[in-house]
């Protein structure tokens, strides 16, 4: 699991920072990469980094202000002129659907894959497979705003090799059965239940997305105990009445939301352009006062999101 920062700026991209996307790749885990907002310009952020756009299945739309949506069409279009791309789910408030479809009918643009909508409306489970599930919940921005908790199914525990030494079990199937839990009889006849030789699963990780906002309780039941929190800083915490007025939050807010929910990691994006250069280290620093393991986000940035032990 890594993410990777496409674009981490707010409102307008200006020569340092894109506006708001992010990606989620989850390729060895699915063989598939999730983006969160598309702001303009992403599909040319894409192109400066390893994502192929027919791995990209689902996007994830925080709200429909422009620096968030406005990267649609180009990348929808462009993935379907390579030829390459699958069925591809969209999740955002009531509109994004007109949005997408206005853009591509005016436009004439034709996508040679199906798009399904999936409107968000309330709070709760917007998602699930074998592997991972997705939860969202309102936010308070001037428009309606979501956020999500992206939460990975505990993983099978591993083959307890060194307990099976003494058996001499063969590399090959049996290995294979044992480690899915069932009982397999070795040429001597002894018979192993796999129950005896895997160990305890390992609890998946966590990833919480927060853009637009003010701060409001529904943050904090997003980020409980997440490995990674991503959520916007828009201001600094000495410019707190301003990001009141425009229904946004500070580095300050962002931190004490991870300090209170025992977060992992936060990263600080959606920085306004009037934090620039050192400036921007300030945010960080800010937040650090409360929460130490925290990061500026950078366009084209990523990391590793590691297992729990």
């Amino acid at each position: 699991m890594e993410i990777q920062f496409l674009g981490t700026g707010a409102g307008q991209p200006s020569k340092g920072r894109n506006v708001s996307s992010i990606a989620l790749k989850l390729l060895d885990e699915l063989n598939e990469i999730w983006l969160f907002d598309v702001g303009e310009a992403t599909q040319h952020q894409v192109l400066q980094t390893n994502i192929r756009p027919r791995k990209i299945t689902k996007i994830f739309i925080s709200h429909n202000h422009g620096d968030h949506i406005f990267g649609l069409p180009g990348l929808l279009s462009s993935r379907s002129f390579q030829g390459d791309g699958g069925p591809l789910t969209i999740f955002g408030p009531p509109g994004i659907d007109q949005f997408v479809q206005t853009s591509l009918r005016v436009s004439r643009t034709k996508v040679a894959y199906p798009i399904k909508y999936v409107i968000l409306k309330d709070s709760g489970l917007i998602y699930e497979n074998d592997s991972f599930a997705v939860y969202t919940a309102k936010l308070d921005h001037r428009i309606p705003s979501f956020g999500f908790r992206v939460v990975e199914k505990p993983r099978p525990g591993e083959l307890l090799m060194d307990k099976l030494t003494e058996y001499h079990v063969p590399n090959g199937p049996l290995l294979g059965q044992l480690k899915a839990k069932r009982k397999v009889t070795l040429e001597d006849g002894t018979i192993l239940d796999g129950h005896d030789f895997v160990g305890e699963p390992r609890p998946g990780r966590i990833i919480t997305v927060i853009y637009d906002t003010r701060p409001t309780p529904s943050i904090g039941e997003l980020a409980d105990n997440a490995d990674v929190l991503i959520h916007e800083s828009t201001f600094s915490g000495a410019d707190a009445k301003m990001a009141h007025r425009y229904y946004h939050s500070t580095c300050i807010d962002a931190a004490q939301v991870a300090a209170k929910r025992n977060v992992g990691t936060l990263y600080l994006t959606h920085i306004s352009a009037r934090y620039t250069g050192k400036n921007g280290r300030e945010l960080e620093k800010e937040a650090r006062q409360i929460f130490k393991n925290v990061h500026l986000a950078t366009d084209l940035s990523s990391f590793e999101v590691d297992l729990r032990g």
